[in-house]
Order: structure tokens, then sequence, then C-alpha cells
């Protein structure tokens, strides 16, 4: 028996999203949707696909055309990822999101968490070792109820752009909701960035 209608369009929006995700650079989950529809011609906002599923069809792309090419690039994000969590020790760096989980695109940037409850030491720190960077700010949703606005540093390692988002020092008790499933956010320390980088070796 055939897939009702809408469940075979929701498929084909989640795959034409992770395709725009994945050549085009789109890091936004809901501008890709935006993208998927416009392109597909849909205009009823109740097949759009959830976020999970567009994480999942990006994962089975990359796991049908990227091959060694997306898992060497992996490795280098992630040693990245672990350079920059070196040179910001003192603040218990914490990797989250794509870099980690292994679906990041070409042009993902490598997410970080760090905790300290003066911001301004963290740029200090980046200055230190002579390392170019900009202050943000980054929307965070901490709960259910509650979603924040946190600093951020944006630098590159290795030609890689970095975000480290600064949570003050109990932040590391809880992690943030992640936007794709509304779940707490997997963290990882640079003991399992390590593990990671040397198992893809």
């Amino acid at each position: 028996m055939a897939p009702p209608r809408n469940d075979r369009l929701r498929r084909a929006l989640a795959q034409e999203a992770a395709r725009i995700m994945d050549e085009h650079g789109v890091q936004d989950f809901g501008l890709a949707k935006r993208k998927a529809a416009e392109r597909l011609g849909s205009r009823d906002e109740s097949v759009l696909p959830r976020n999970t599923e567009i994480e999942s069809a990006l994962a089975e792309r990359q796991r049908i055309f990227g091959g060694e090419l997306h898992d060497s690039r992996l490795r280098s994000q992630r040693q990245a990822a672990l350079n920059a969590m070196r040179a910001l020790d003192t603040f218990g760096p914490r990797l989250v999101g794509p870099v980690l989980l292994g679906t990041a695109t070409a042009n993902a940037t490598v997410q970080l968490h760090v905790f300290s409850d003066q911001p301004e030491a963290v740029a200090l720190r980046l200055m230190d070792g002579n390392v170019r960077h900009e202050m943000a700010e980054r929307r965070v949703r901490l709960d259910a109820g509650r979603t924040v606005n946190l600093p951020s540093v944006c630098f590159d390692v290795d030609d890689q752009p970095v975000e480290a988002v600064i949570f003050p020092v109990d932040g590391i008790r809880q992690s943030p909701l992640s936007p794709v499933d509304g779940r707490p956010m997997r963290r990882a320390d640079a003991t399992e960035v390590r593990l990671l980088v040397d198992v893809a070796g």
C-alpha cells in the first residue's frame, strides 16, 4: 500500500531541506524548510517536516553521497574543535551540535559551550593567545519556559569557524534544549572528542 500523499510530500520536503543544508551551507532548519517548500511548490505548513526528520534525512544523505570525503571533513572539524577546546581549557569547554553528532556539513560552525561568570575572561584568554575573535550573542533555550541571550565568542581554528557560547559556571550542570528535538543537548568534553578523532583516524 502506497503511503498517503502528505507522508510522501513530508519525506520529499525533508530530503530537499537536507540537500539545501548540505549543498548550500544553510544551518537553520526553519530556513531550510521554507526554501524546500518554495522549491517543491508546497504552501501547506501542516506537511512541513520536523527538524528531527530533516536531521535524519541529512545523515542518510551523508551516508549515501558523503563517503570518505564526509568522514575526512568531519575528522578535521572535530580536530579543530579539540584545538579550540585546548585554547579554552580553563573554562570547561564542551562540544555540542552537528560536529559532535556527525551530521556537520562543509560549512558547519564548531559549536562549543564554555563556562565562566566573567565572559570577558574568555575573550582575554583568546587575546593572550593572539587569536582574533569577535563577541556576539546567542539565543539559548534553557528549558521549556526559559529562553535567554548569552554572550558568545567567534573565532577561527585551522580555518574552521568556531562559536563558543559562554554560560555561567553553574550552567555546566544542565544542558540547554536542542533546537532539533527539544531535548537536553548532548555535550562532550575534550577526552570524548579526542576519542572520536582517534577512532576516525
